[in-house]
């Protein structure tokens, strides 16, 4: 189960970033910094302003996908399945965001965002994201 969970939520990590890499093909949207600077400030590494630490982003990008994936394995071994526990799952995922976000102080709460970024942030990508990086 968590083998298989971590596998799953890797490979959904890669498609929701080559999702994002489409949006942003489209909407001009910048690539983000925020997944580097939440794992800068859980692991106390000292944070760069003005570098892109790719590296950085994707182990949180990617690590924190391959986690979550892990819930989402349980859910289903509990017989949570189907399009209503995936709408489900779709909620822990953008809480976990939003709780490593705001609780590191790397992101900001949806009320605070400036007018127009919740609209083009909920598209395809992970919201609040205003910083760029590689990874999306």
């Amino acid at each position: 189960m968590v083998k298989q969970g971590l596998i799953a939520g890797a490979a959904g990590s890669i498609v929701m970033t080559l999702g994002e890499k489409l949006e942003q093909a489209v909407t001009k949207r910048p690539d983000s910094h925020v997944p580097a600077r939440v794992l800068e400030r859980l692991t106390g590494l000292p944070e760069r302003p003005g570098k892109q630490p790719l590296g950085l982003d994707w182990a949180m990008h990617f690590g924190q996908g391959a986690l979550v994936g892990v819930l989402r394995s349980v859910m289903a071994h509990a017989g949570l399945r189907g399009p209503v526990a995936s709408a489900q799952f779709a909620v822990v995922r953008l809480t976990t965001d939003h709780i490593l976000e705001n609780a590191t102080g790397a992101g900001a709460p949806p009320p605070t965002w400036p007018r127009g970024e919740g609209r083009r942030g909920w598209t395809a990508t992970r919201p609040g994201r205003r910083q760029t990086c590689p990874c999306g």
